[in-house]
């Protein structure tokens, strides 16, 4: 499969927080490397035959990427916001395509089934109409007007409300949510999933959160978001076929699926296609 346009694209690779000088191994796309704190403390990745990988520090992680990427990382301006807490979620390590992971993040119909009283419940399974739309002069795909009823829409939530999505998608693999924030109304709590592409159909998933709330413990913050992803996981490794199909006939889209369509059709423009499948087979 190949791999091109994606190898120039910045990946996260480790927590830095984590980094020692012993360092960690690793894969990116298949090739190994070793994410390490040289002699100053700062991060350095190293690839396999040893030569020396681009790196970035940012919003908690260290990012690299087996090529020459062509832009910066992309930005989260909520990262730099005062009064906000960092949440470093950790790793969860799912067999499924990379595309896959952020496809399933995009979906808000498999609230009510997998995130039973916790992002969803029946009868409220209905998909409200909302928006989609690959905006040219940022290259992201976004998807705003998004609301969901939710039982426990965060940590910080007291009962069940009717939450307000908006979806983006900066790069192949990394997603950010943007979705109420109890605490403070006019702001959005911020949820990003930053996948590291393992191979093809191995990745390891980093979630990252930037919120408005100064009550909960940070344990039960990481481990709120780990039981939402664990959830997603099962289900992740149980989709067939275990790529990602680009073909538009491939799989059956609904409605609901309005992101799923517009993300797909975006990795296809970009010839995004590690990880995903292009024909039928």
């Amino acid at each position: 499969m190949t791999m091109q346009a994606m190898i120039d694209e910045w990946y996260p690779v480790g927590l830095f927080s984590q980094l020692d000088s012993d360092g960690r191994t690793t894969a990116l796309m298949g090739e190994p490397i070793e994410v390490a704190r040289d002699a100053d403390g700062n991060a350095k990745v190293t690839g396999g035959d040893g030569r020396v990988l681009p790196v970035r520090v940012r919003y908690g992680h260290v990012w690299s990427s087996l090529g020459e990427p062509k832009k910066e990382l992309f930005p989260i301006p909520e990262a730099d916001q005062p009064g906000r807490r960092f949440v470093d979620v950790g790793v969860v390590r799912v067999r499924c395509s990379p595309l896959r992971a952020v496809e399933n993040f995009l979906d808000i119909a498999h609230f009510p089934f997998v995130h039973t009283d916790i992002l969803g419940a029946e009868p409220h399974t209905e998909v409200q109409n909302y928006k989609v739309e690959i905006r040219e002069e940022e290259d992201e795909v976004w998807a705003t007007q998004v609301k969901f009823y939710q039982p426990q829409a965060a940590k910080s939530a007291s009962g069940g409300i009717t939450t307000e999505y908006m979806y983006r998608v900066p790069a192949p693999t990394c997603s950010v949510l943007y979705k109420t924030c109890p605490p403070r109304p006019s702001e959005w709590d911020v949820i990003t999933l930053f996948v590291q592409p393992l191979a093809e159909d191995l990745c390891d998933v980093w979630p990252w959160m930037a919120l408005f709330d100064d009550e909960t413990a940070m344990t039960d913050l990481i481990h709120f978001q780990q039981t939402i992803f664990l959830q997603d996981r099962s289900i992740l490794e149980n989709q067939i076929p275990r790529l990602l199909p680009l073909d538009p006939g491939m799989e059956i889209p609904t409605r609901a699926d309005l992101t799923s369509i517009a993300y797909r059709r975006w990795l296809k423009r970009h010839n995004y296609t590690y990880g995903a499948q292009l024909v039928a087979q």
